[in-house]
């Protein structure tokens, strides 16, 4: 496991976030002992519609304008 010494990570911060992203152990080390381990943050991947099973074909679309009623009630009017 390659280690780098805190000069070198900062020397080489960009090339070192590369090799995290690729799937590379980057271990940076105070002298020799290694004191943190550089990793890529993984992303969740939001996915619209998760329950459009579970809701049917009743379920509302938010894109469309709301009915002139609706949007009375809505801003609390009634």
């Amino acid at each position: 496991m390659p280690q780098y010494t805190v000069h070198a990570a900062k020397t080489n911060l960009s090339k070192l976030i590369e090799s995290a992203l690729n799937g590379e152990e980057v271990v940076i080390a105070r002298g020799d002992e290694p004191v943190v381990r550089l990793v890529p943050v993984r992303k969740a991947r939001f996915k619209f519609g998760v329950l459009a099973k579970e809701l049917g074909d009743s379920s509302p679309d938010f894109f469309e304008p709301m009915s002139e009623e609706d949007l009375r009630l809505w801003e609390g009017g009634e």
